[in-house]
């Protein structure tokens, strides 16, 4: 099932919401100071593209600076990825088939706002961070 969940899901929004995801960690990088938001920025864009599976939790060595940078996030990336998670979300929930992929994207929405110190990981181990 999560197999067909993420065909879909590319087809529908996975791989327009990825394609958003990697031109934000690109001009990350090409912005040298940052390039963590960069790096954070692929890992989520992996995370869109292909997301049911999968689950992020909390690192636990994540402190201050990962708040800072969520900030920045906020302010410079996180809010116009957030709106395309809005706008798919939406979209897909007009069709009654589109309606677990749109309640994906709702839950999308806080990793695209803060990325740092958070951990991808498959579902069937959330509590296997480091």
């Amino acid at each position: 099932m999560k197999t067909l969940l993420n065909l879909i899901w590319l087809v529908f929004s996975g791989f327009w919401l990825a394609l958003g995801y990697v031109l934000a960690g690109l001009i990350c990088f090409v912005l040298i100071v940052t390039i963590p938001f960069g790096i954070a920025s692929f890992r989520i864009a992996g995370y869109a593209l292909w997301p049911f599976g999968k689950t992020t939790v909390e690192r636990r060595d994540a402190g201050a600076g990962s708040l800072i940078g969520n900030v920045v996030w906020i302010i410079f990336a996180g809010w116009w990825l957030a709106l395309g998670h809005i706008v798919t979300g939406l979209a897909l929930c007009v069709t009654i088939i589109g309606i677990p992929l749109g309640i994906a994207n709702f839950k999308l929405i806080p990793i695209s706002l803060m990325p740092l110190g958070r951990e991808i990981v498959p579902t069937d181990r959330p509590f296997a961070t480091r």
